[in-house]
């Protein structure tokens, strides 16, 4: 398994976390994908918490796939915006799946504990699924046209990130401000 998406725990306390820290800034900075805008989204067969999550039972869906990871900060913060979206827009044809990326599942159950997902989550802990897609950062995310194809990638998440994605969100549904 690739090292990007197991922290490694030399350090103890705050020196982990002080390292946790700049190993996150530093994945969060603008990434080359693997996937381009208009290719074919890879599928998968994961385990969810709800049952298997298989990107084809999507199909004909709008799909926002964010790849995610307990110990990542941005993830945390973005979760209530995910959340919001999966409200905002589900009845027009938008599907917000979370793939968590942690060694462990028990990791990313209790970040759920905390911070609630009210969409689908799916568990690679192999990571075999964002190594397909490319991601390179936590966290990462695409958007996946009904027809299966890329539309758009972006890595990393913070606030002024929202109002951009939106509205690329939107204008794939068709939505009028």
């Amino acid at each position: 398994m690739n090292s990007i998406f197991k922290p490694k725990k030399i350090l103890g306390g705050r020196a982990r976390l002080a390292s946790l820290a700049i190993f996150s800034a530093i994945l969060y900075l603008p990434q080359a994908y693997a996937l381009e805008k208009g290719s074919a989204a890879p599928a998968f067969d994961l385990n969810g918490i709800d049952g298997q999550v298989k990107l084809a039972k999507y199909q004909g869906k709008l799909i926002y796939l964010d790849f995610w990871a307990s110990w990542c900060g941005p993830c945390r913060q973005s979760f209530p915006w995910m959340n919001e979206l999966q409200n905002k827009y589900g009845a027009q044809g938008l599907q917000v799946i979370g793939v968590n990326l942690d060694a462990r599942n028990e990791d990313a159950r209790t970040f759920l504990a905390g911070t609630p997902a009210h969409f689908v989550i799916a568990f690679d802990p192999a990571g075999a699924t964002p190594r397909n897609y490319g991601v390179r950062g936590m966290p990462s995310s695409l958007l996946i046209g009904p027809d299966g194809k890329v539309l758009f990638e972006h890595s990393g998440f913070k606030d002024a990130d929202k109002v951009e994605l939106e509205e690329k969100i939107k204008a794939s549904l068709g939505v009028k401000n």
